[in-house]
């Protein structure tokens, strides 16, 4: 048996090596095309990268069904996952920052990161997967907040502290610094021995797993459909990352144009934003010792619209020309950043309670691909929309959209409520 904080360790440098080529294109490369000059359309274009996250459901079930027992079921997914991360990242380091002005060089970054990011959902499957299997009871909530620590570590090496650097180190040795650092976060994972998780039922159950897309939706919506709770719940996650989807795009161009630099940026938003996160993550996790899952998620939506909305008064006071303290732009992400992680932190809690141990790593994608979807399309075509509404309408139509998005929460809510009464009136 594996001792709790061996787990944690190996669950937090797993997500840690996610995190780190997820920040640079989440955080630190709409920034450099920003500053580049790049239009917010095409930078929305970008969302497409993200594309693998999205749709990493379809391959799924393959990560469930299939794995070498001797080497371990997720773990035989997780550490050539790995591998090909570090290799693409030493790749990248040999296609210069200055030549990607030219088509060849542009595609093969492109093509570079697009096969990073779909590296990095197979892996982030068999580790969802893993964690369901091994997370127990109060284990999920504290496994979930270092899932996000670890996330959001990733994020400031990977984001901001590639802002940071770039200003005194070449852009190779910084790629190289990131392949080094996810080789590091490999070492847990190599002593980590997995138990056999699968008992004879439960390889027939794993075996069961269907291997069409088609039949596969037809399967979850039987299971999203077999309660009242559990169809709201899929509406939850129709809706919860709406709001993220449409601001993606906008939030990092709108500090570029309030005048913020590149290492302020790198910084003080994303470092000392993620800095925030990981604050955010581990109150939510004290605070779901004493609060239930429901009460916190309706709370932390209310905190994160809060924060959109603060940003929707900078984008107003920037297109007004009144012009904005450096300290308040960075007070204002700090918080966002902060509710974002604490509304994660209960979200990936519920989608592992809702995840079946039989299924842990589908189950699991499902429900996160759903909100990845939803997100990744939205990002897509936000940057179009920013460009022809202007900040300032277009954040307060986010903010009108965000409080629209509660009703759904509340819902579920009240299912939850109906459920309890039901079951204690049989």
């Amino acid at each position: 048996m594996h001792k709790t904080p061996q787990l944690y360790l190996l669950l937090f440098t797993l997500y840690w090596a996610q995190g780190l080529p997820v920040g640079f294109m989440t955080h630190a490369l709409p920034v450099i095309l920003r500053a580049q000059g790049v239009s917010l359309a095409h930078i929305g274009g970008f969302g497409l990268l993200m594309l693998p996250w999205g749709i990493k459901v379809l391959w799924a079930p393959l990560v469930d069904r299939y794995g070498l027992q001797q080497i371990g079921h997720y773990r035989s997914w997780i550490l050539p996952a790995q591998f090909f991360s570090i290799v693409i990242l030493i790749i990248l380091s040999f296609l210069p920052i200055q030549a990607l002005n030219q088509p060849v060089y542009l595609l093969a970054f492109f093509m570079a990161l697009f096969l990073m990011n779909s590296t990095g959902a197979t892996q982030d499957i068999a580790t969802d997967g893993l964690a369901v299997r091994i997370l127990k009871g109060d284990q999920q909530h504290w496994g979930n907040m270092l899932q996000v620590a670890g996330s959001r570590l990733g994020f400031i090496v990977g984001g901001g502290a590639i802002l940071w650097v770039l200003d005194w180190l070449t852009w190779q040795t910084t790629f190289l610094l990131l392949a080094g650092m996810v080789s590091l976060n490999t070492i847990p994972l190599l002593f980590y021995r997995e138990p056999h998780h699968f008992s004879p039922t439960d390889r027939a159950r794993k075996a069961s797993v269907p291997a069409s897309f088609s039949v596969l939706v037809q399967s979850y919506l039987r299971y999203f459909l077999s309660s009242r709770t559990m169809l709201c719940w899929l509406v939850v996650l129709c809706t919860l990352k709406i709001s993220d989807g449409l601001s993606g795009p906008i939030i990092k161009p709108l500090m570029v144009d309030l005048g913020l630099s590149l290492s302020q940026i790198g910084l003080y938003i994303t470092m000392l934003g993620a800095a925030a996160a990981l604050c955010g993550a581990g109150v939510a996790s004290l605070i779901l010792n004493y609060m239930q899952r429901a009460a916190a998620l309706v709370i932390f939506s209310l905190c994160k619209l809060g924060s959109l909305a603060a940003f929707a008064v900078l984008a107003m006071q920037y297109e007004k020309g009144i012009s904005v303290q450096p300290w308040l732009i960075y007070l204002v992400n700090a918080l966002e950043d902060m509710f974002a992680s604490m509304l994660l932190v209960v979200i990936l809690t519920l989608v592992m309670q809702y995840s079946r141990s039989s299924h842990a790593g589908t189950d699991f994608t499902f429900q996160v691909s759903v909100m990845a979807l939803v997100s990744g399309s939205l990002y897509t075509l936000s940057g179009i929309a920013g460009d022809q509404l202007g900040y300032q309408t277009y954040l307060w139509l986010i903010v009108m959209m965000a409080t629209l998005c509660l009703l759904p929460i509340f819902m579920w809510k009240r299912s939850l409520a109906g459920s309890v009464m039901s079951e204690q009136d049989d």
